[in-house]
């Protein structure tokens, strides 16, 4: 049974419990949060993740706190010799992102960022159809974010968040290109600010193969869009709803963290050391901002 640590009871982490409930292999023993009003479950209950760490007998944590505290918050848990599953982004900053891939690499522990969308049946669906090279991939994140965030307002302040969409938004998006593509770099971004948070955003990006990706962003659009459309070298062109077949509120974001909770546990049977993707869609959110800043300047 791998006993599992919570930190962070906003409003994803619901859908990690869930998660976590519906397998046989998994056993959340300990939750944590700085809220001590949040603090009612019947399990082992923190406002320290440090001594959640040290001292609930954990086999693994899983971190959703603000963006802001990812790299602390994981760096302690990997110390204590714990496998980590962390939302995106990894970091907020790609220097604490590359030490944390480091600590996991020198701890020999799972380091995995759980991008929800790959576990998506249409997304995957959509994938097993695509049997020829891919030539142009377009993914669009479109919500209105108030409508999104809850309890958790830590989204709508660009330091806590590590900016807007690009930064919140964008790592799904750019692993869901990732998968298609493989590595791609910017080539060209658009961005939209308000009050300092990136509300908009398009962007542009290259594989080495000379495939393209388009990625629009937005953090103001009246309602919900989260589709992907792939163009193969054949002329076919396919196309997934993410949100198809999942009416309800977020209720697409069930299956896909019972993905998550699913490919956590089998790094954990395995003994994988996971490094990599949180790195990349890191490095390419700082590259669209990198981008935005260049620009402004001329």
């Amino acid at each position: 049974m791998i006993r599992v640590g919570l930190v962070g009871l906003g409003v994803i982490g619901a859908f990690y419990r869930a998660a976590i409930a519906a397998r046989p292999d998994m056993h959340l023993a300990a939750v944590c949060d700085l809220r001590p009003e949040l603090l009612d479950d019947p399990v082992a209950c923190y406002t320290d993740h440090r001594r959640m760490c040290t001292e609930a007998g954990l086999d693994a944590v899983v971190v959703t706190v603000p963006n802001d505290a990812h790299a602390a918050v994981c760096r302690d848990a990997l110390a204590a010799g714990l496998a980590v599953c962390v939302e995106k982004p990894l970091a907020t900053t790609l220097s604490d992102a590359v030490d944390l891939e480091r600590l996991a690499r020198a701890v020999g522990r799972p380091l995995f960022t759980a991008f929800h969308r790959r576990y998506n049946d249409n997304l995957l669906a959509l994938r097993a159809a695509v049997d020829v090279p891919v030539r142009h991939v377009t993914v669009r994140y479109l919500e209105r974010i108030e409508d999104h965030v809850g309890v958790d307002a830590w989204y709508l302040d660009p330091v806590r968040c590590g900016g807007g969409c690009v930064a919140d938004n964008g790592p799904n998006a750019f692993d869901l290109v990732r998968l298609f593509l493989g590595d791609v770099t910017v080539t060209d971004v658009e961005i939209t600010r308000d009050g300092g948070v990136d509300r908009q955003a398009v962007v542009a990006l290259r594989a080495s193969c000379g495939a393209t990706a388009r990625v629009e962003l937005d953090w103001s659009f009246p309602g919900e869009v989260k589709d992907v459309r792939v163009a193969s070298a054949d002329g076919t062109v396919r196309y997934a709803d993410l949100l198809a077949g999942h009416p309800g509120f977020k209720q697409s974001l069930n299956h896909e963290y019972r993905g998550v909770a699913a490919e956590f546990a089998r790094l954990l049977r395995t003994g994988a050391v996971v490094a990599g993707d949180g790195l990349a869609a890191l490095e390419l959110v700082e590259s669209c901002y990198r981008a935005e800043s260049r620009v402004s300047r001329a």
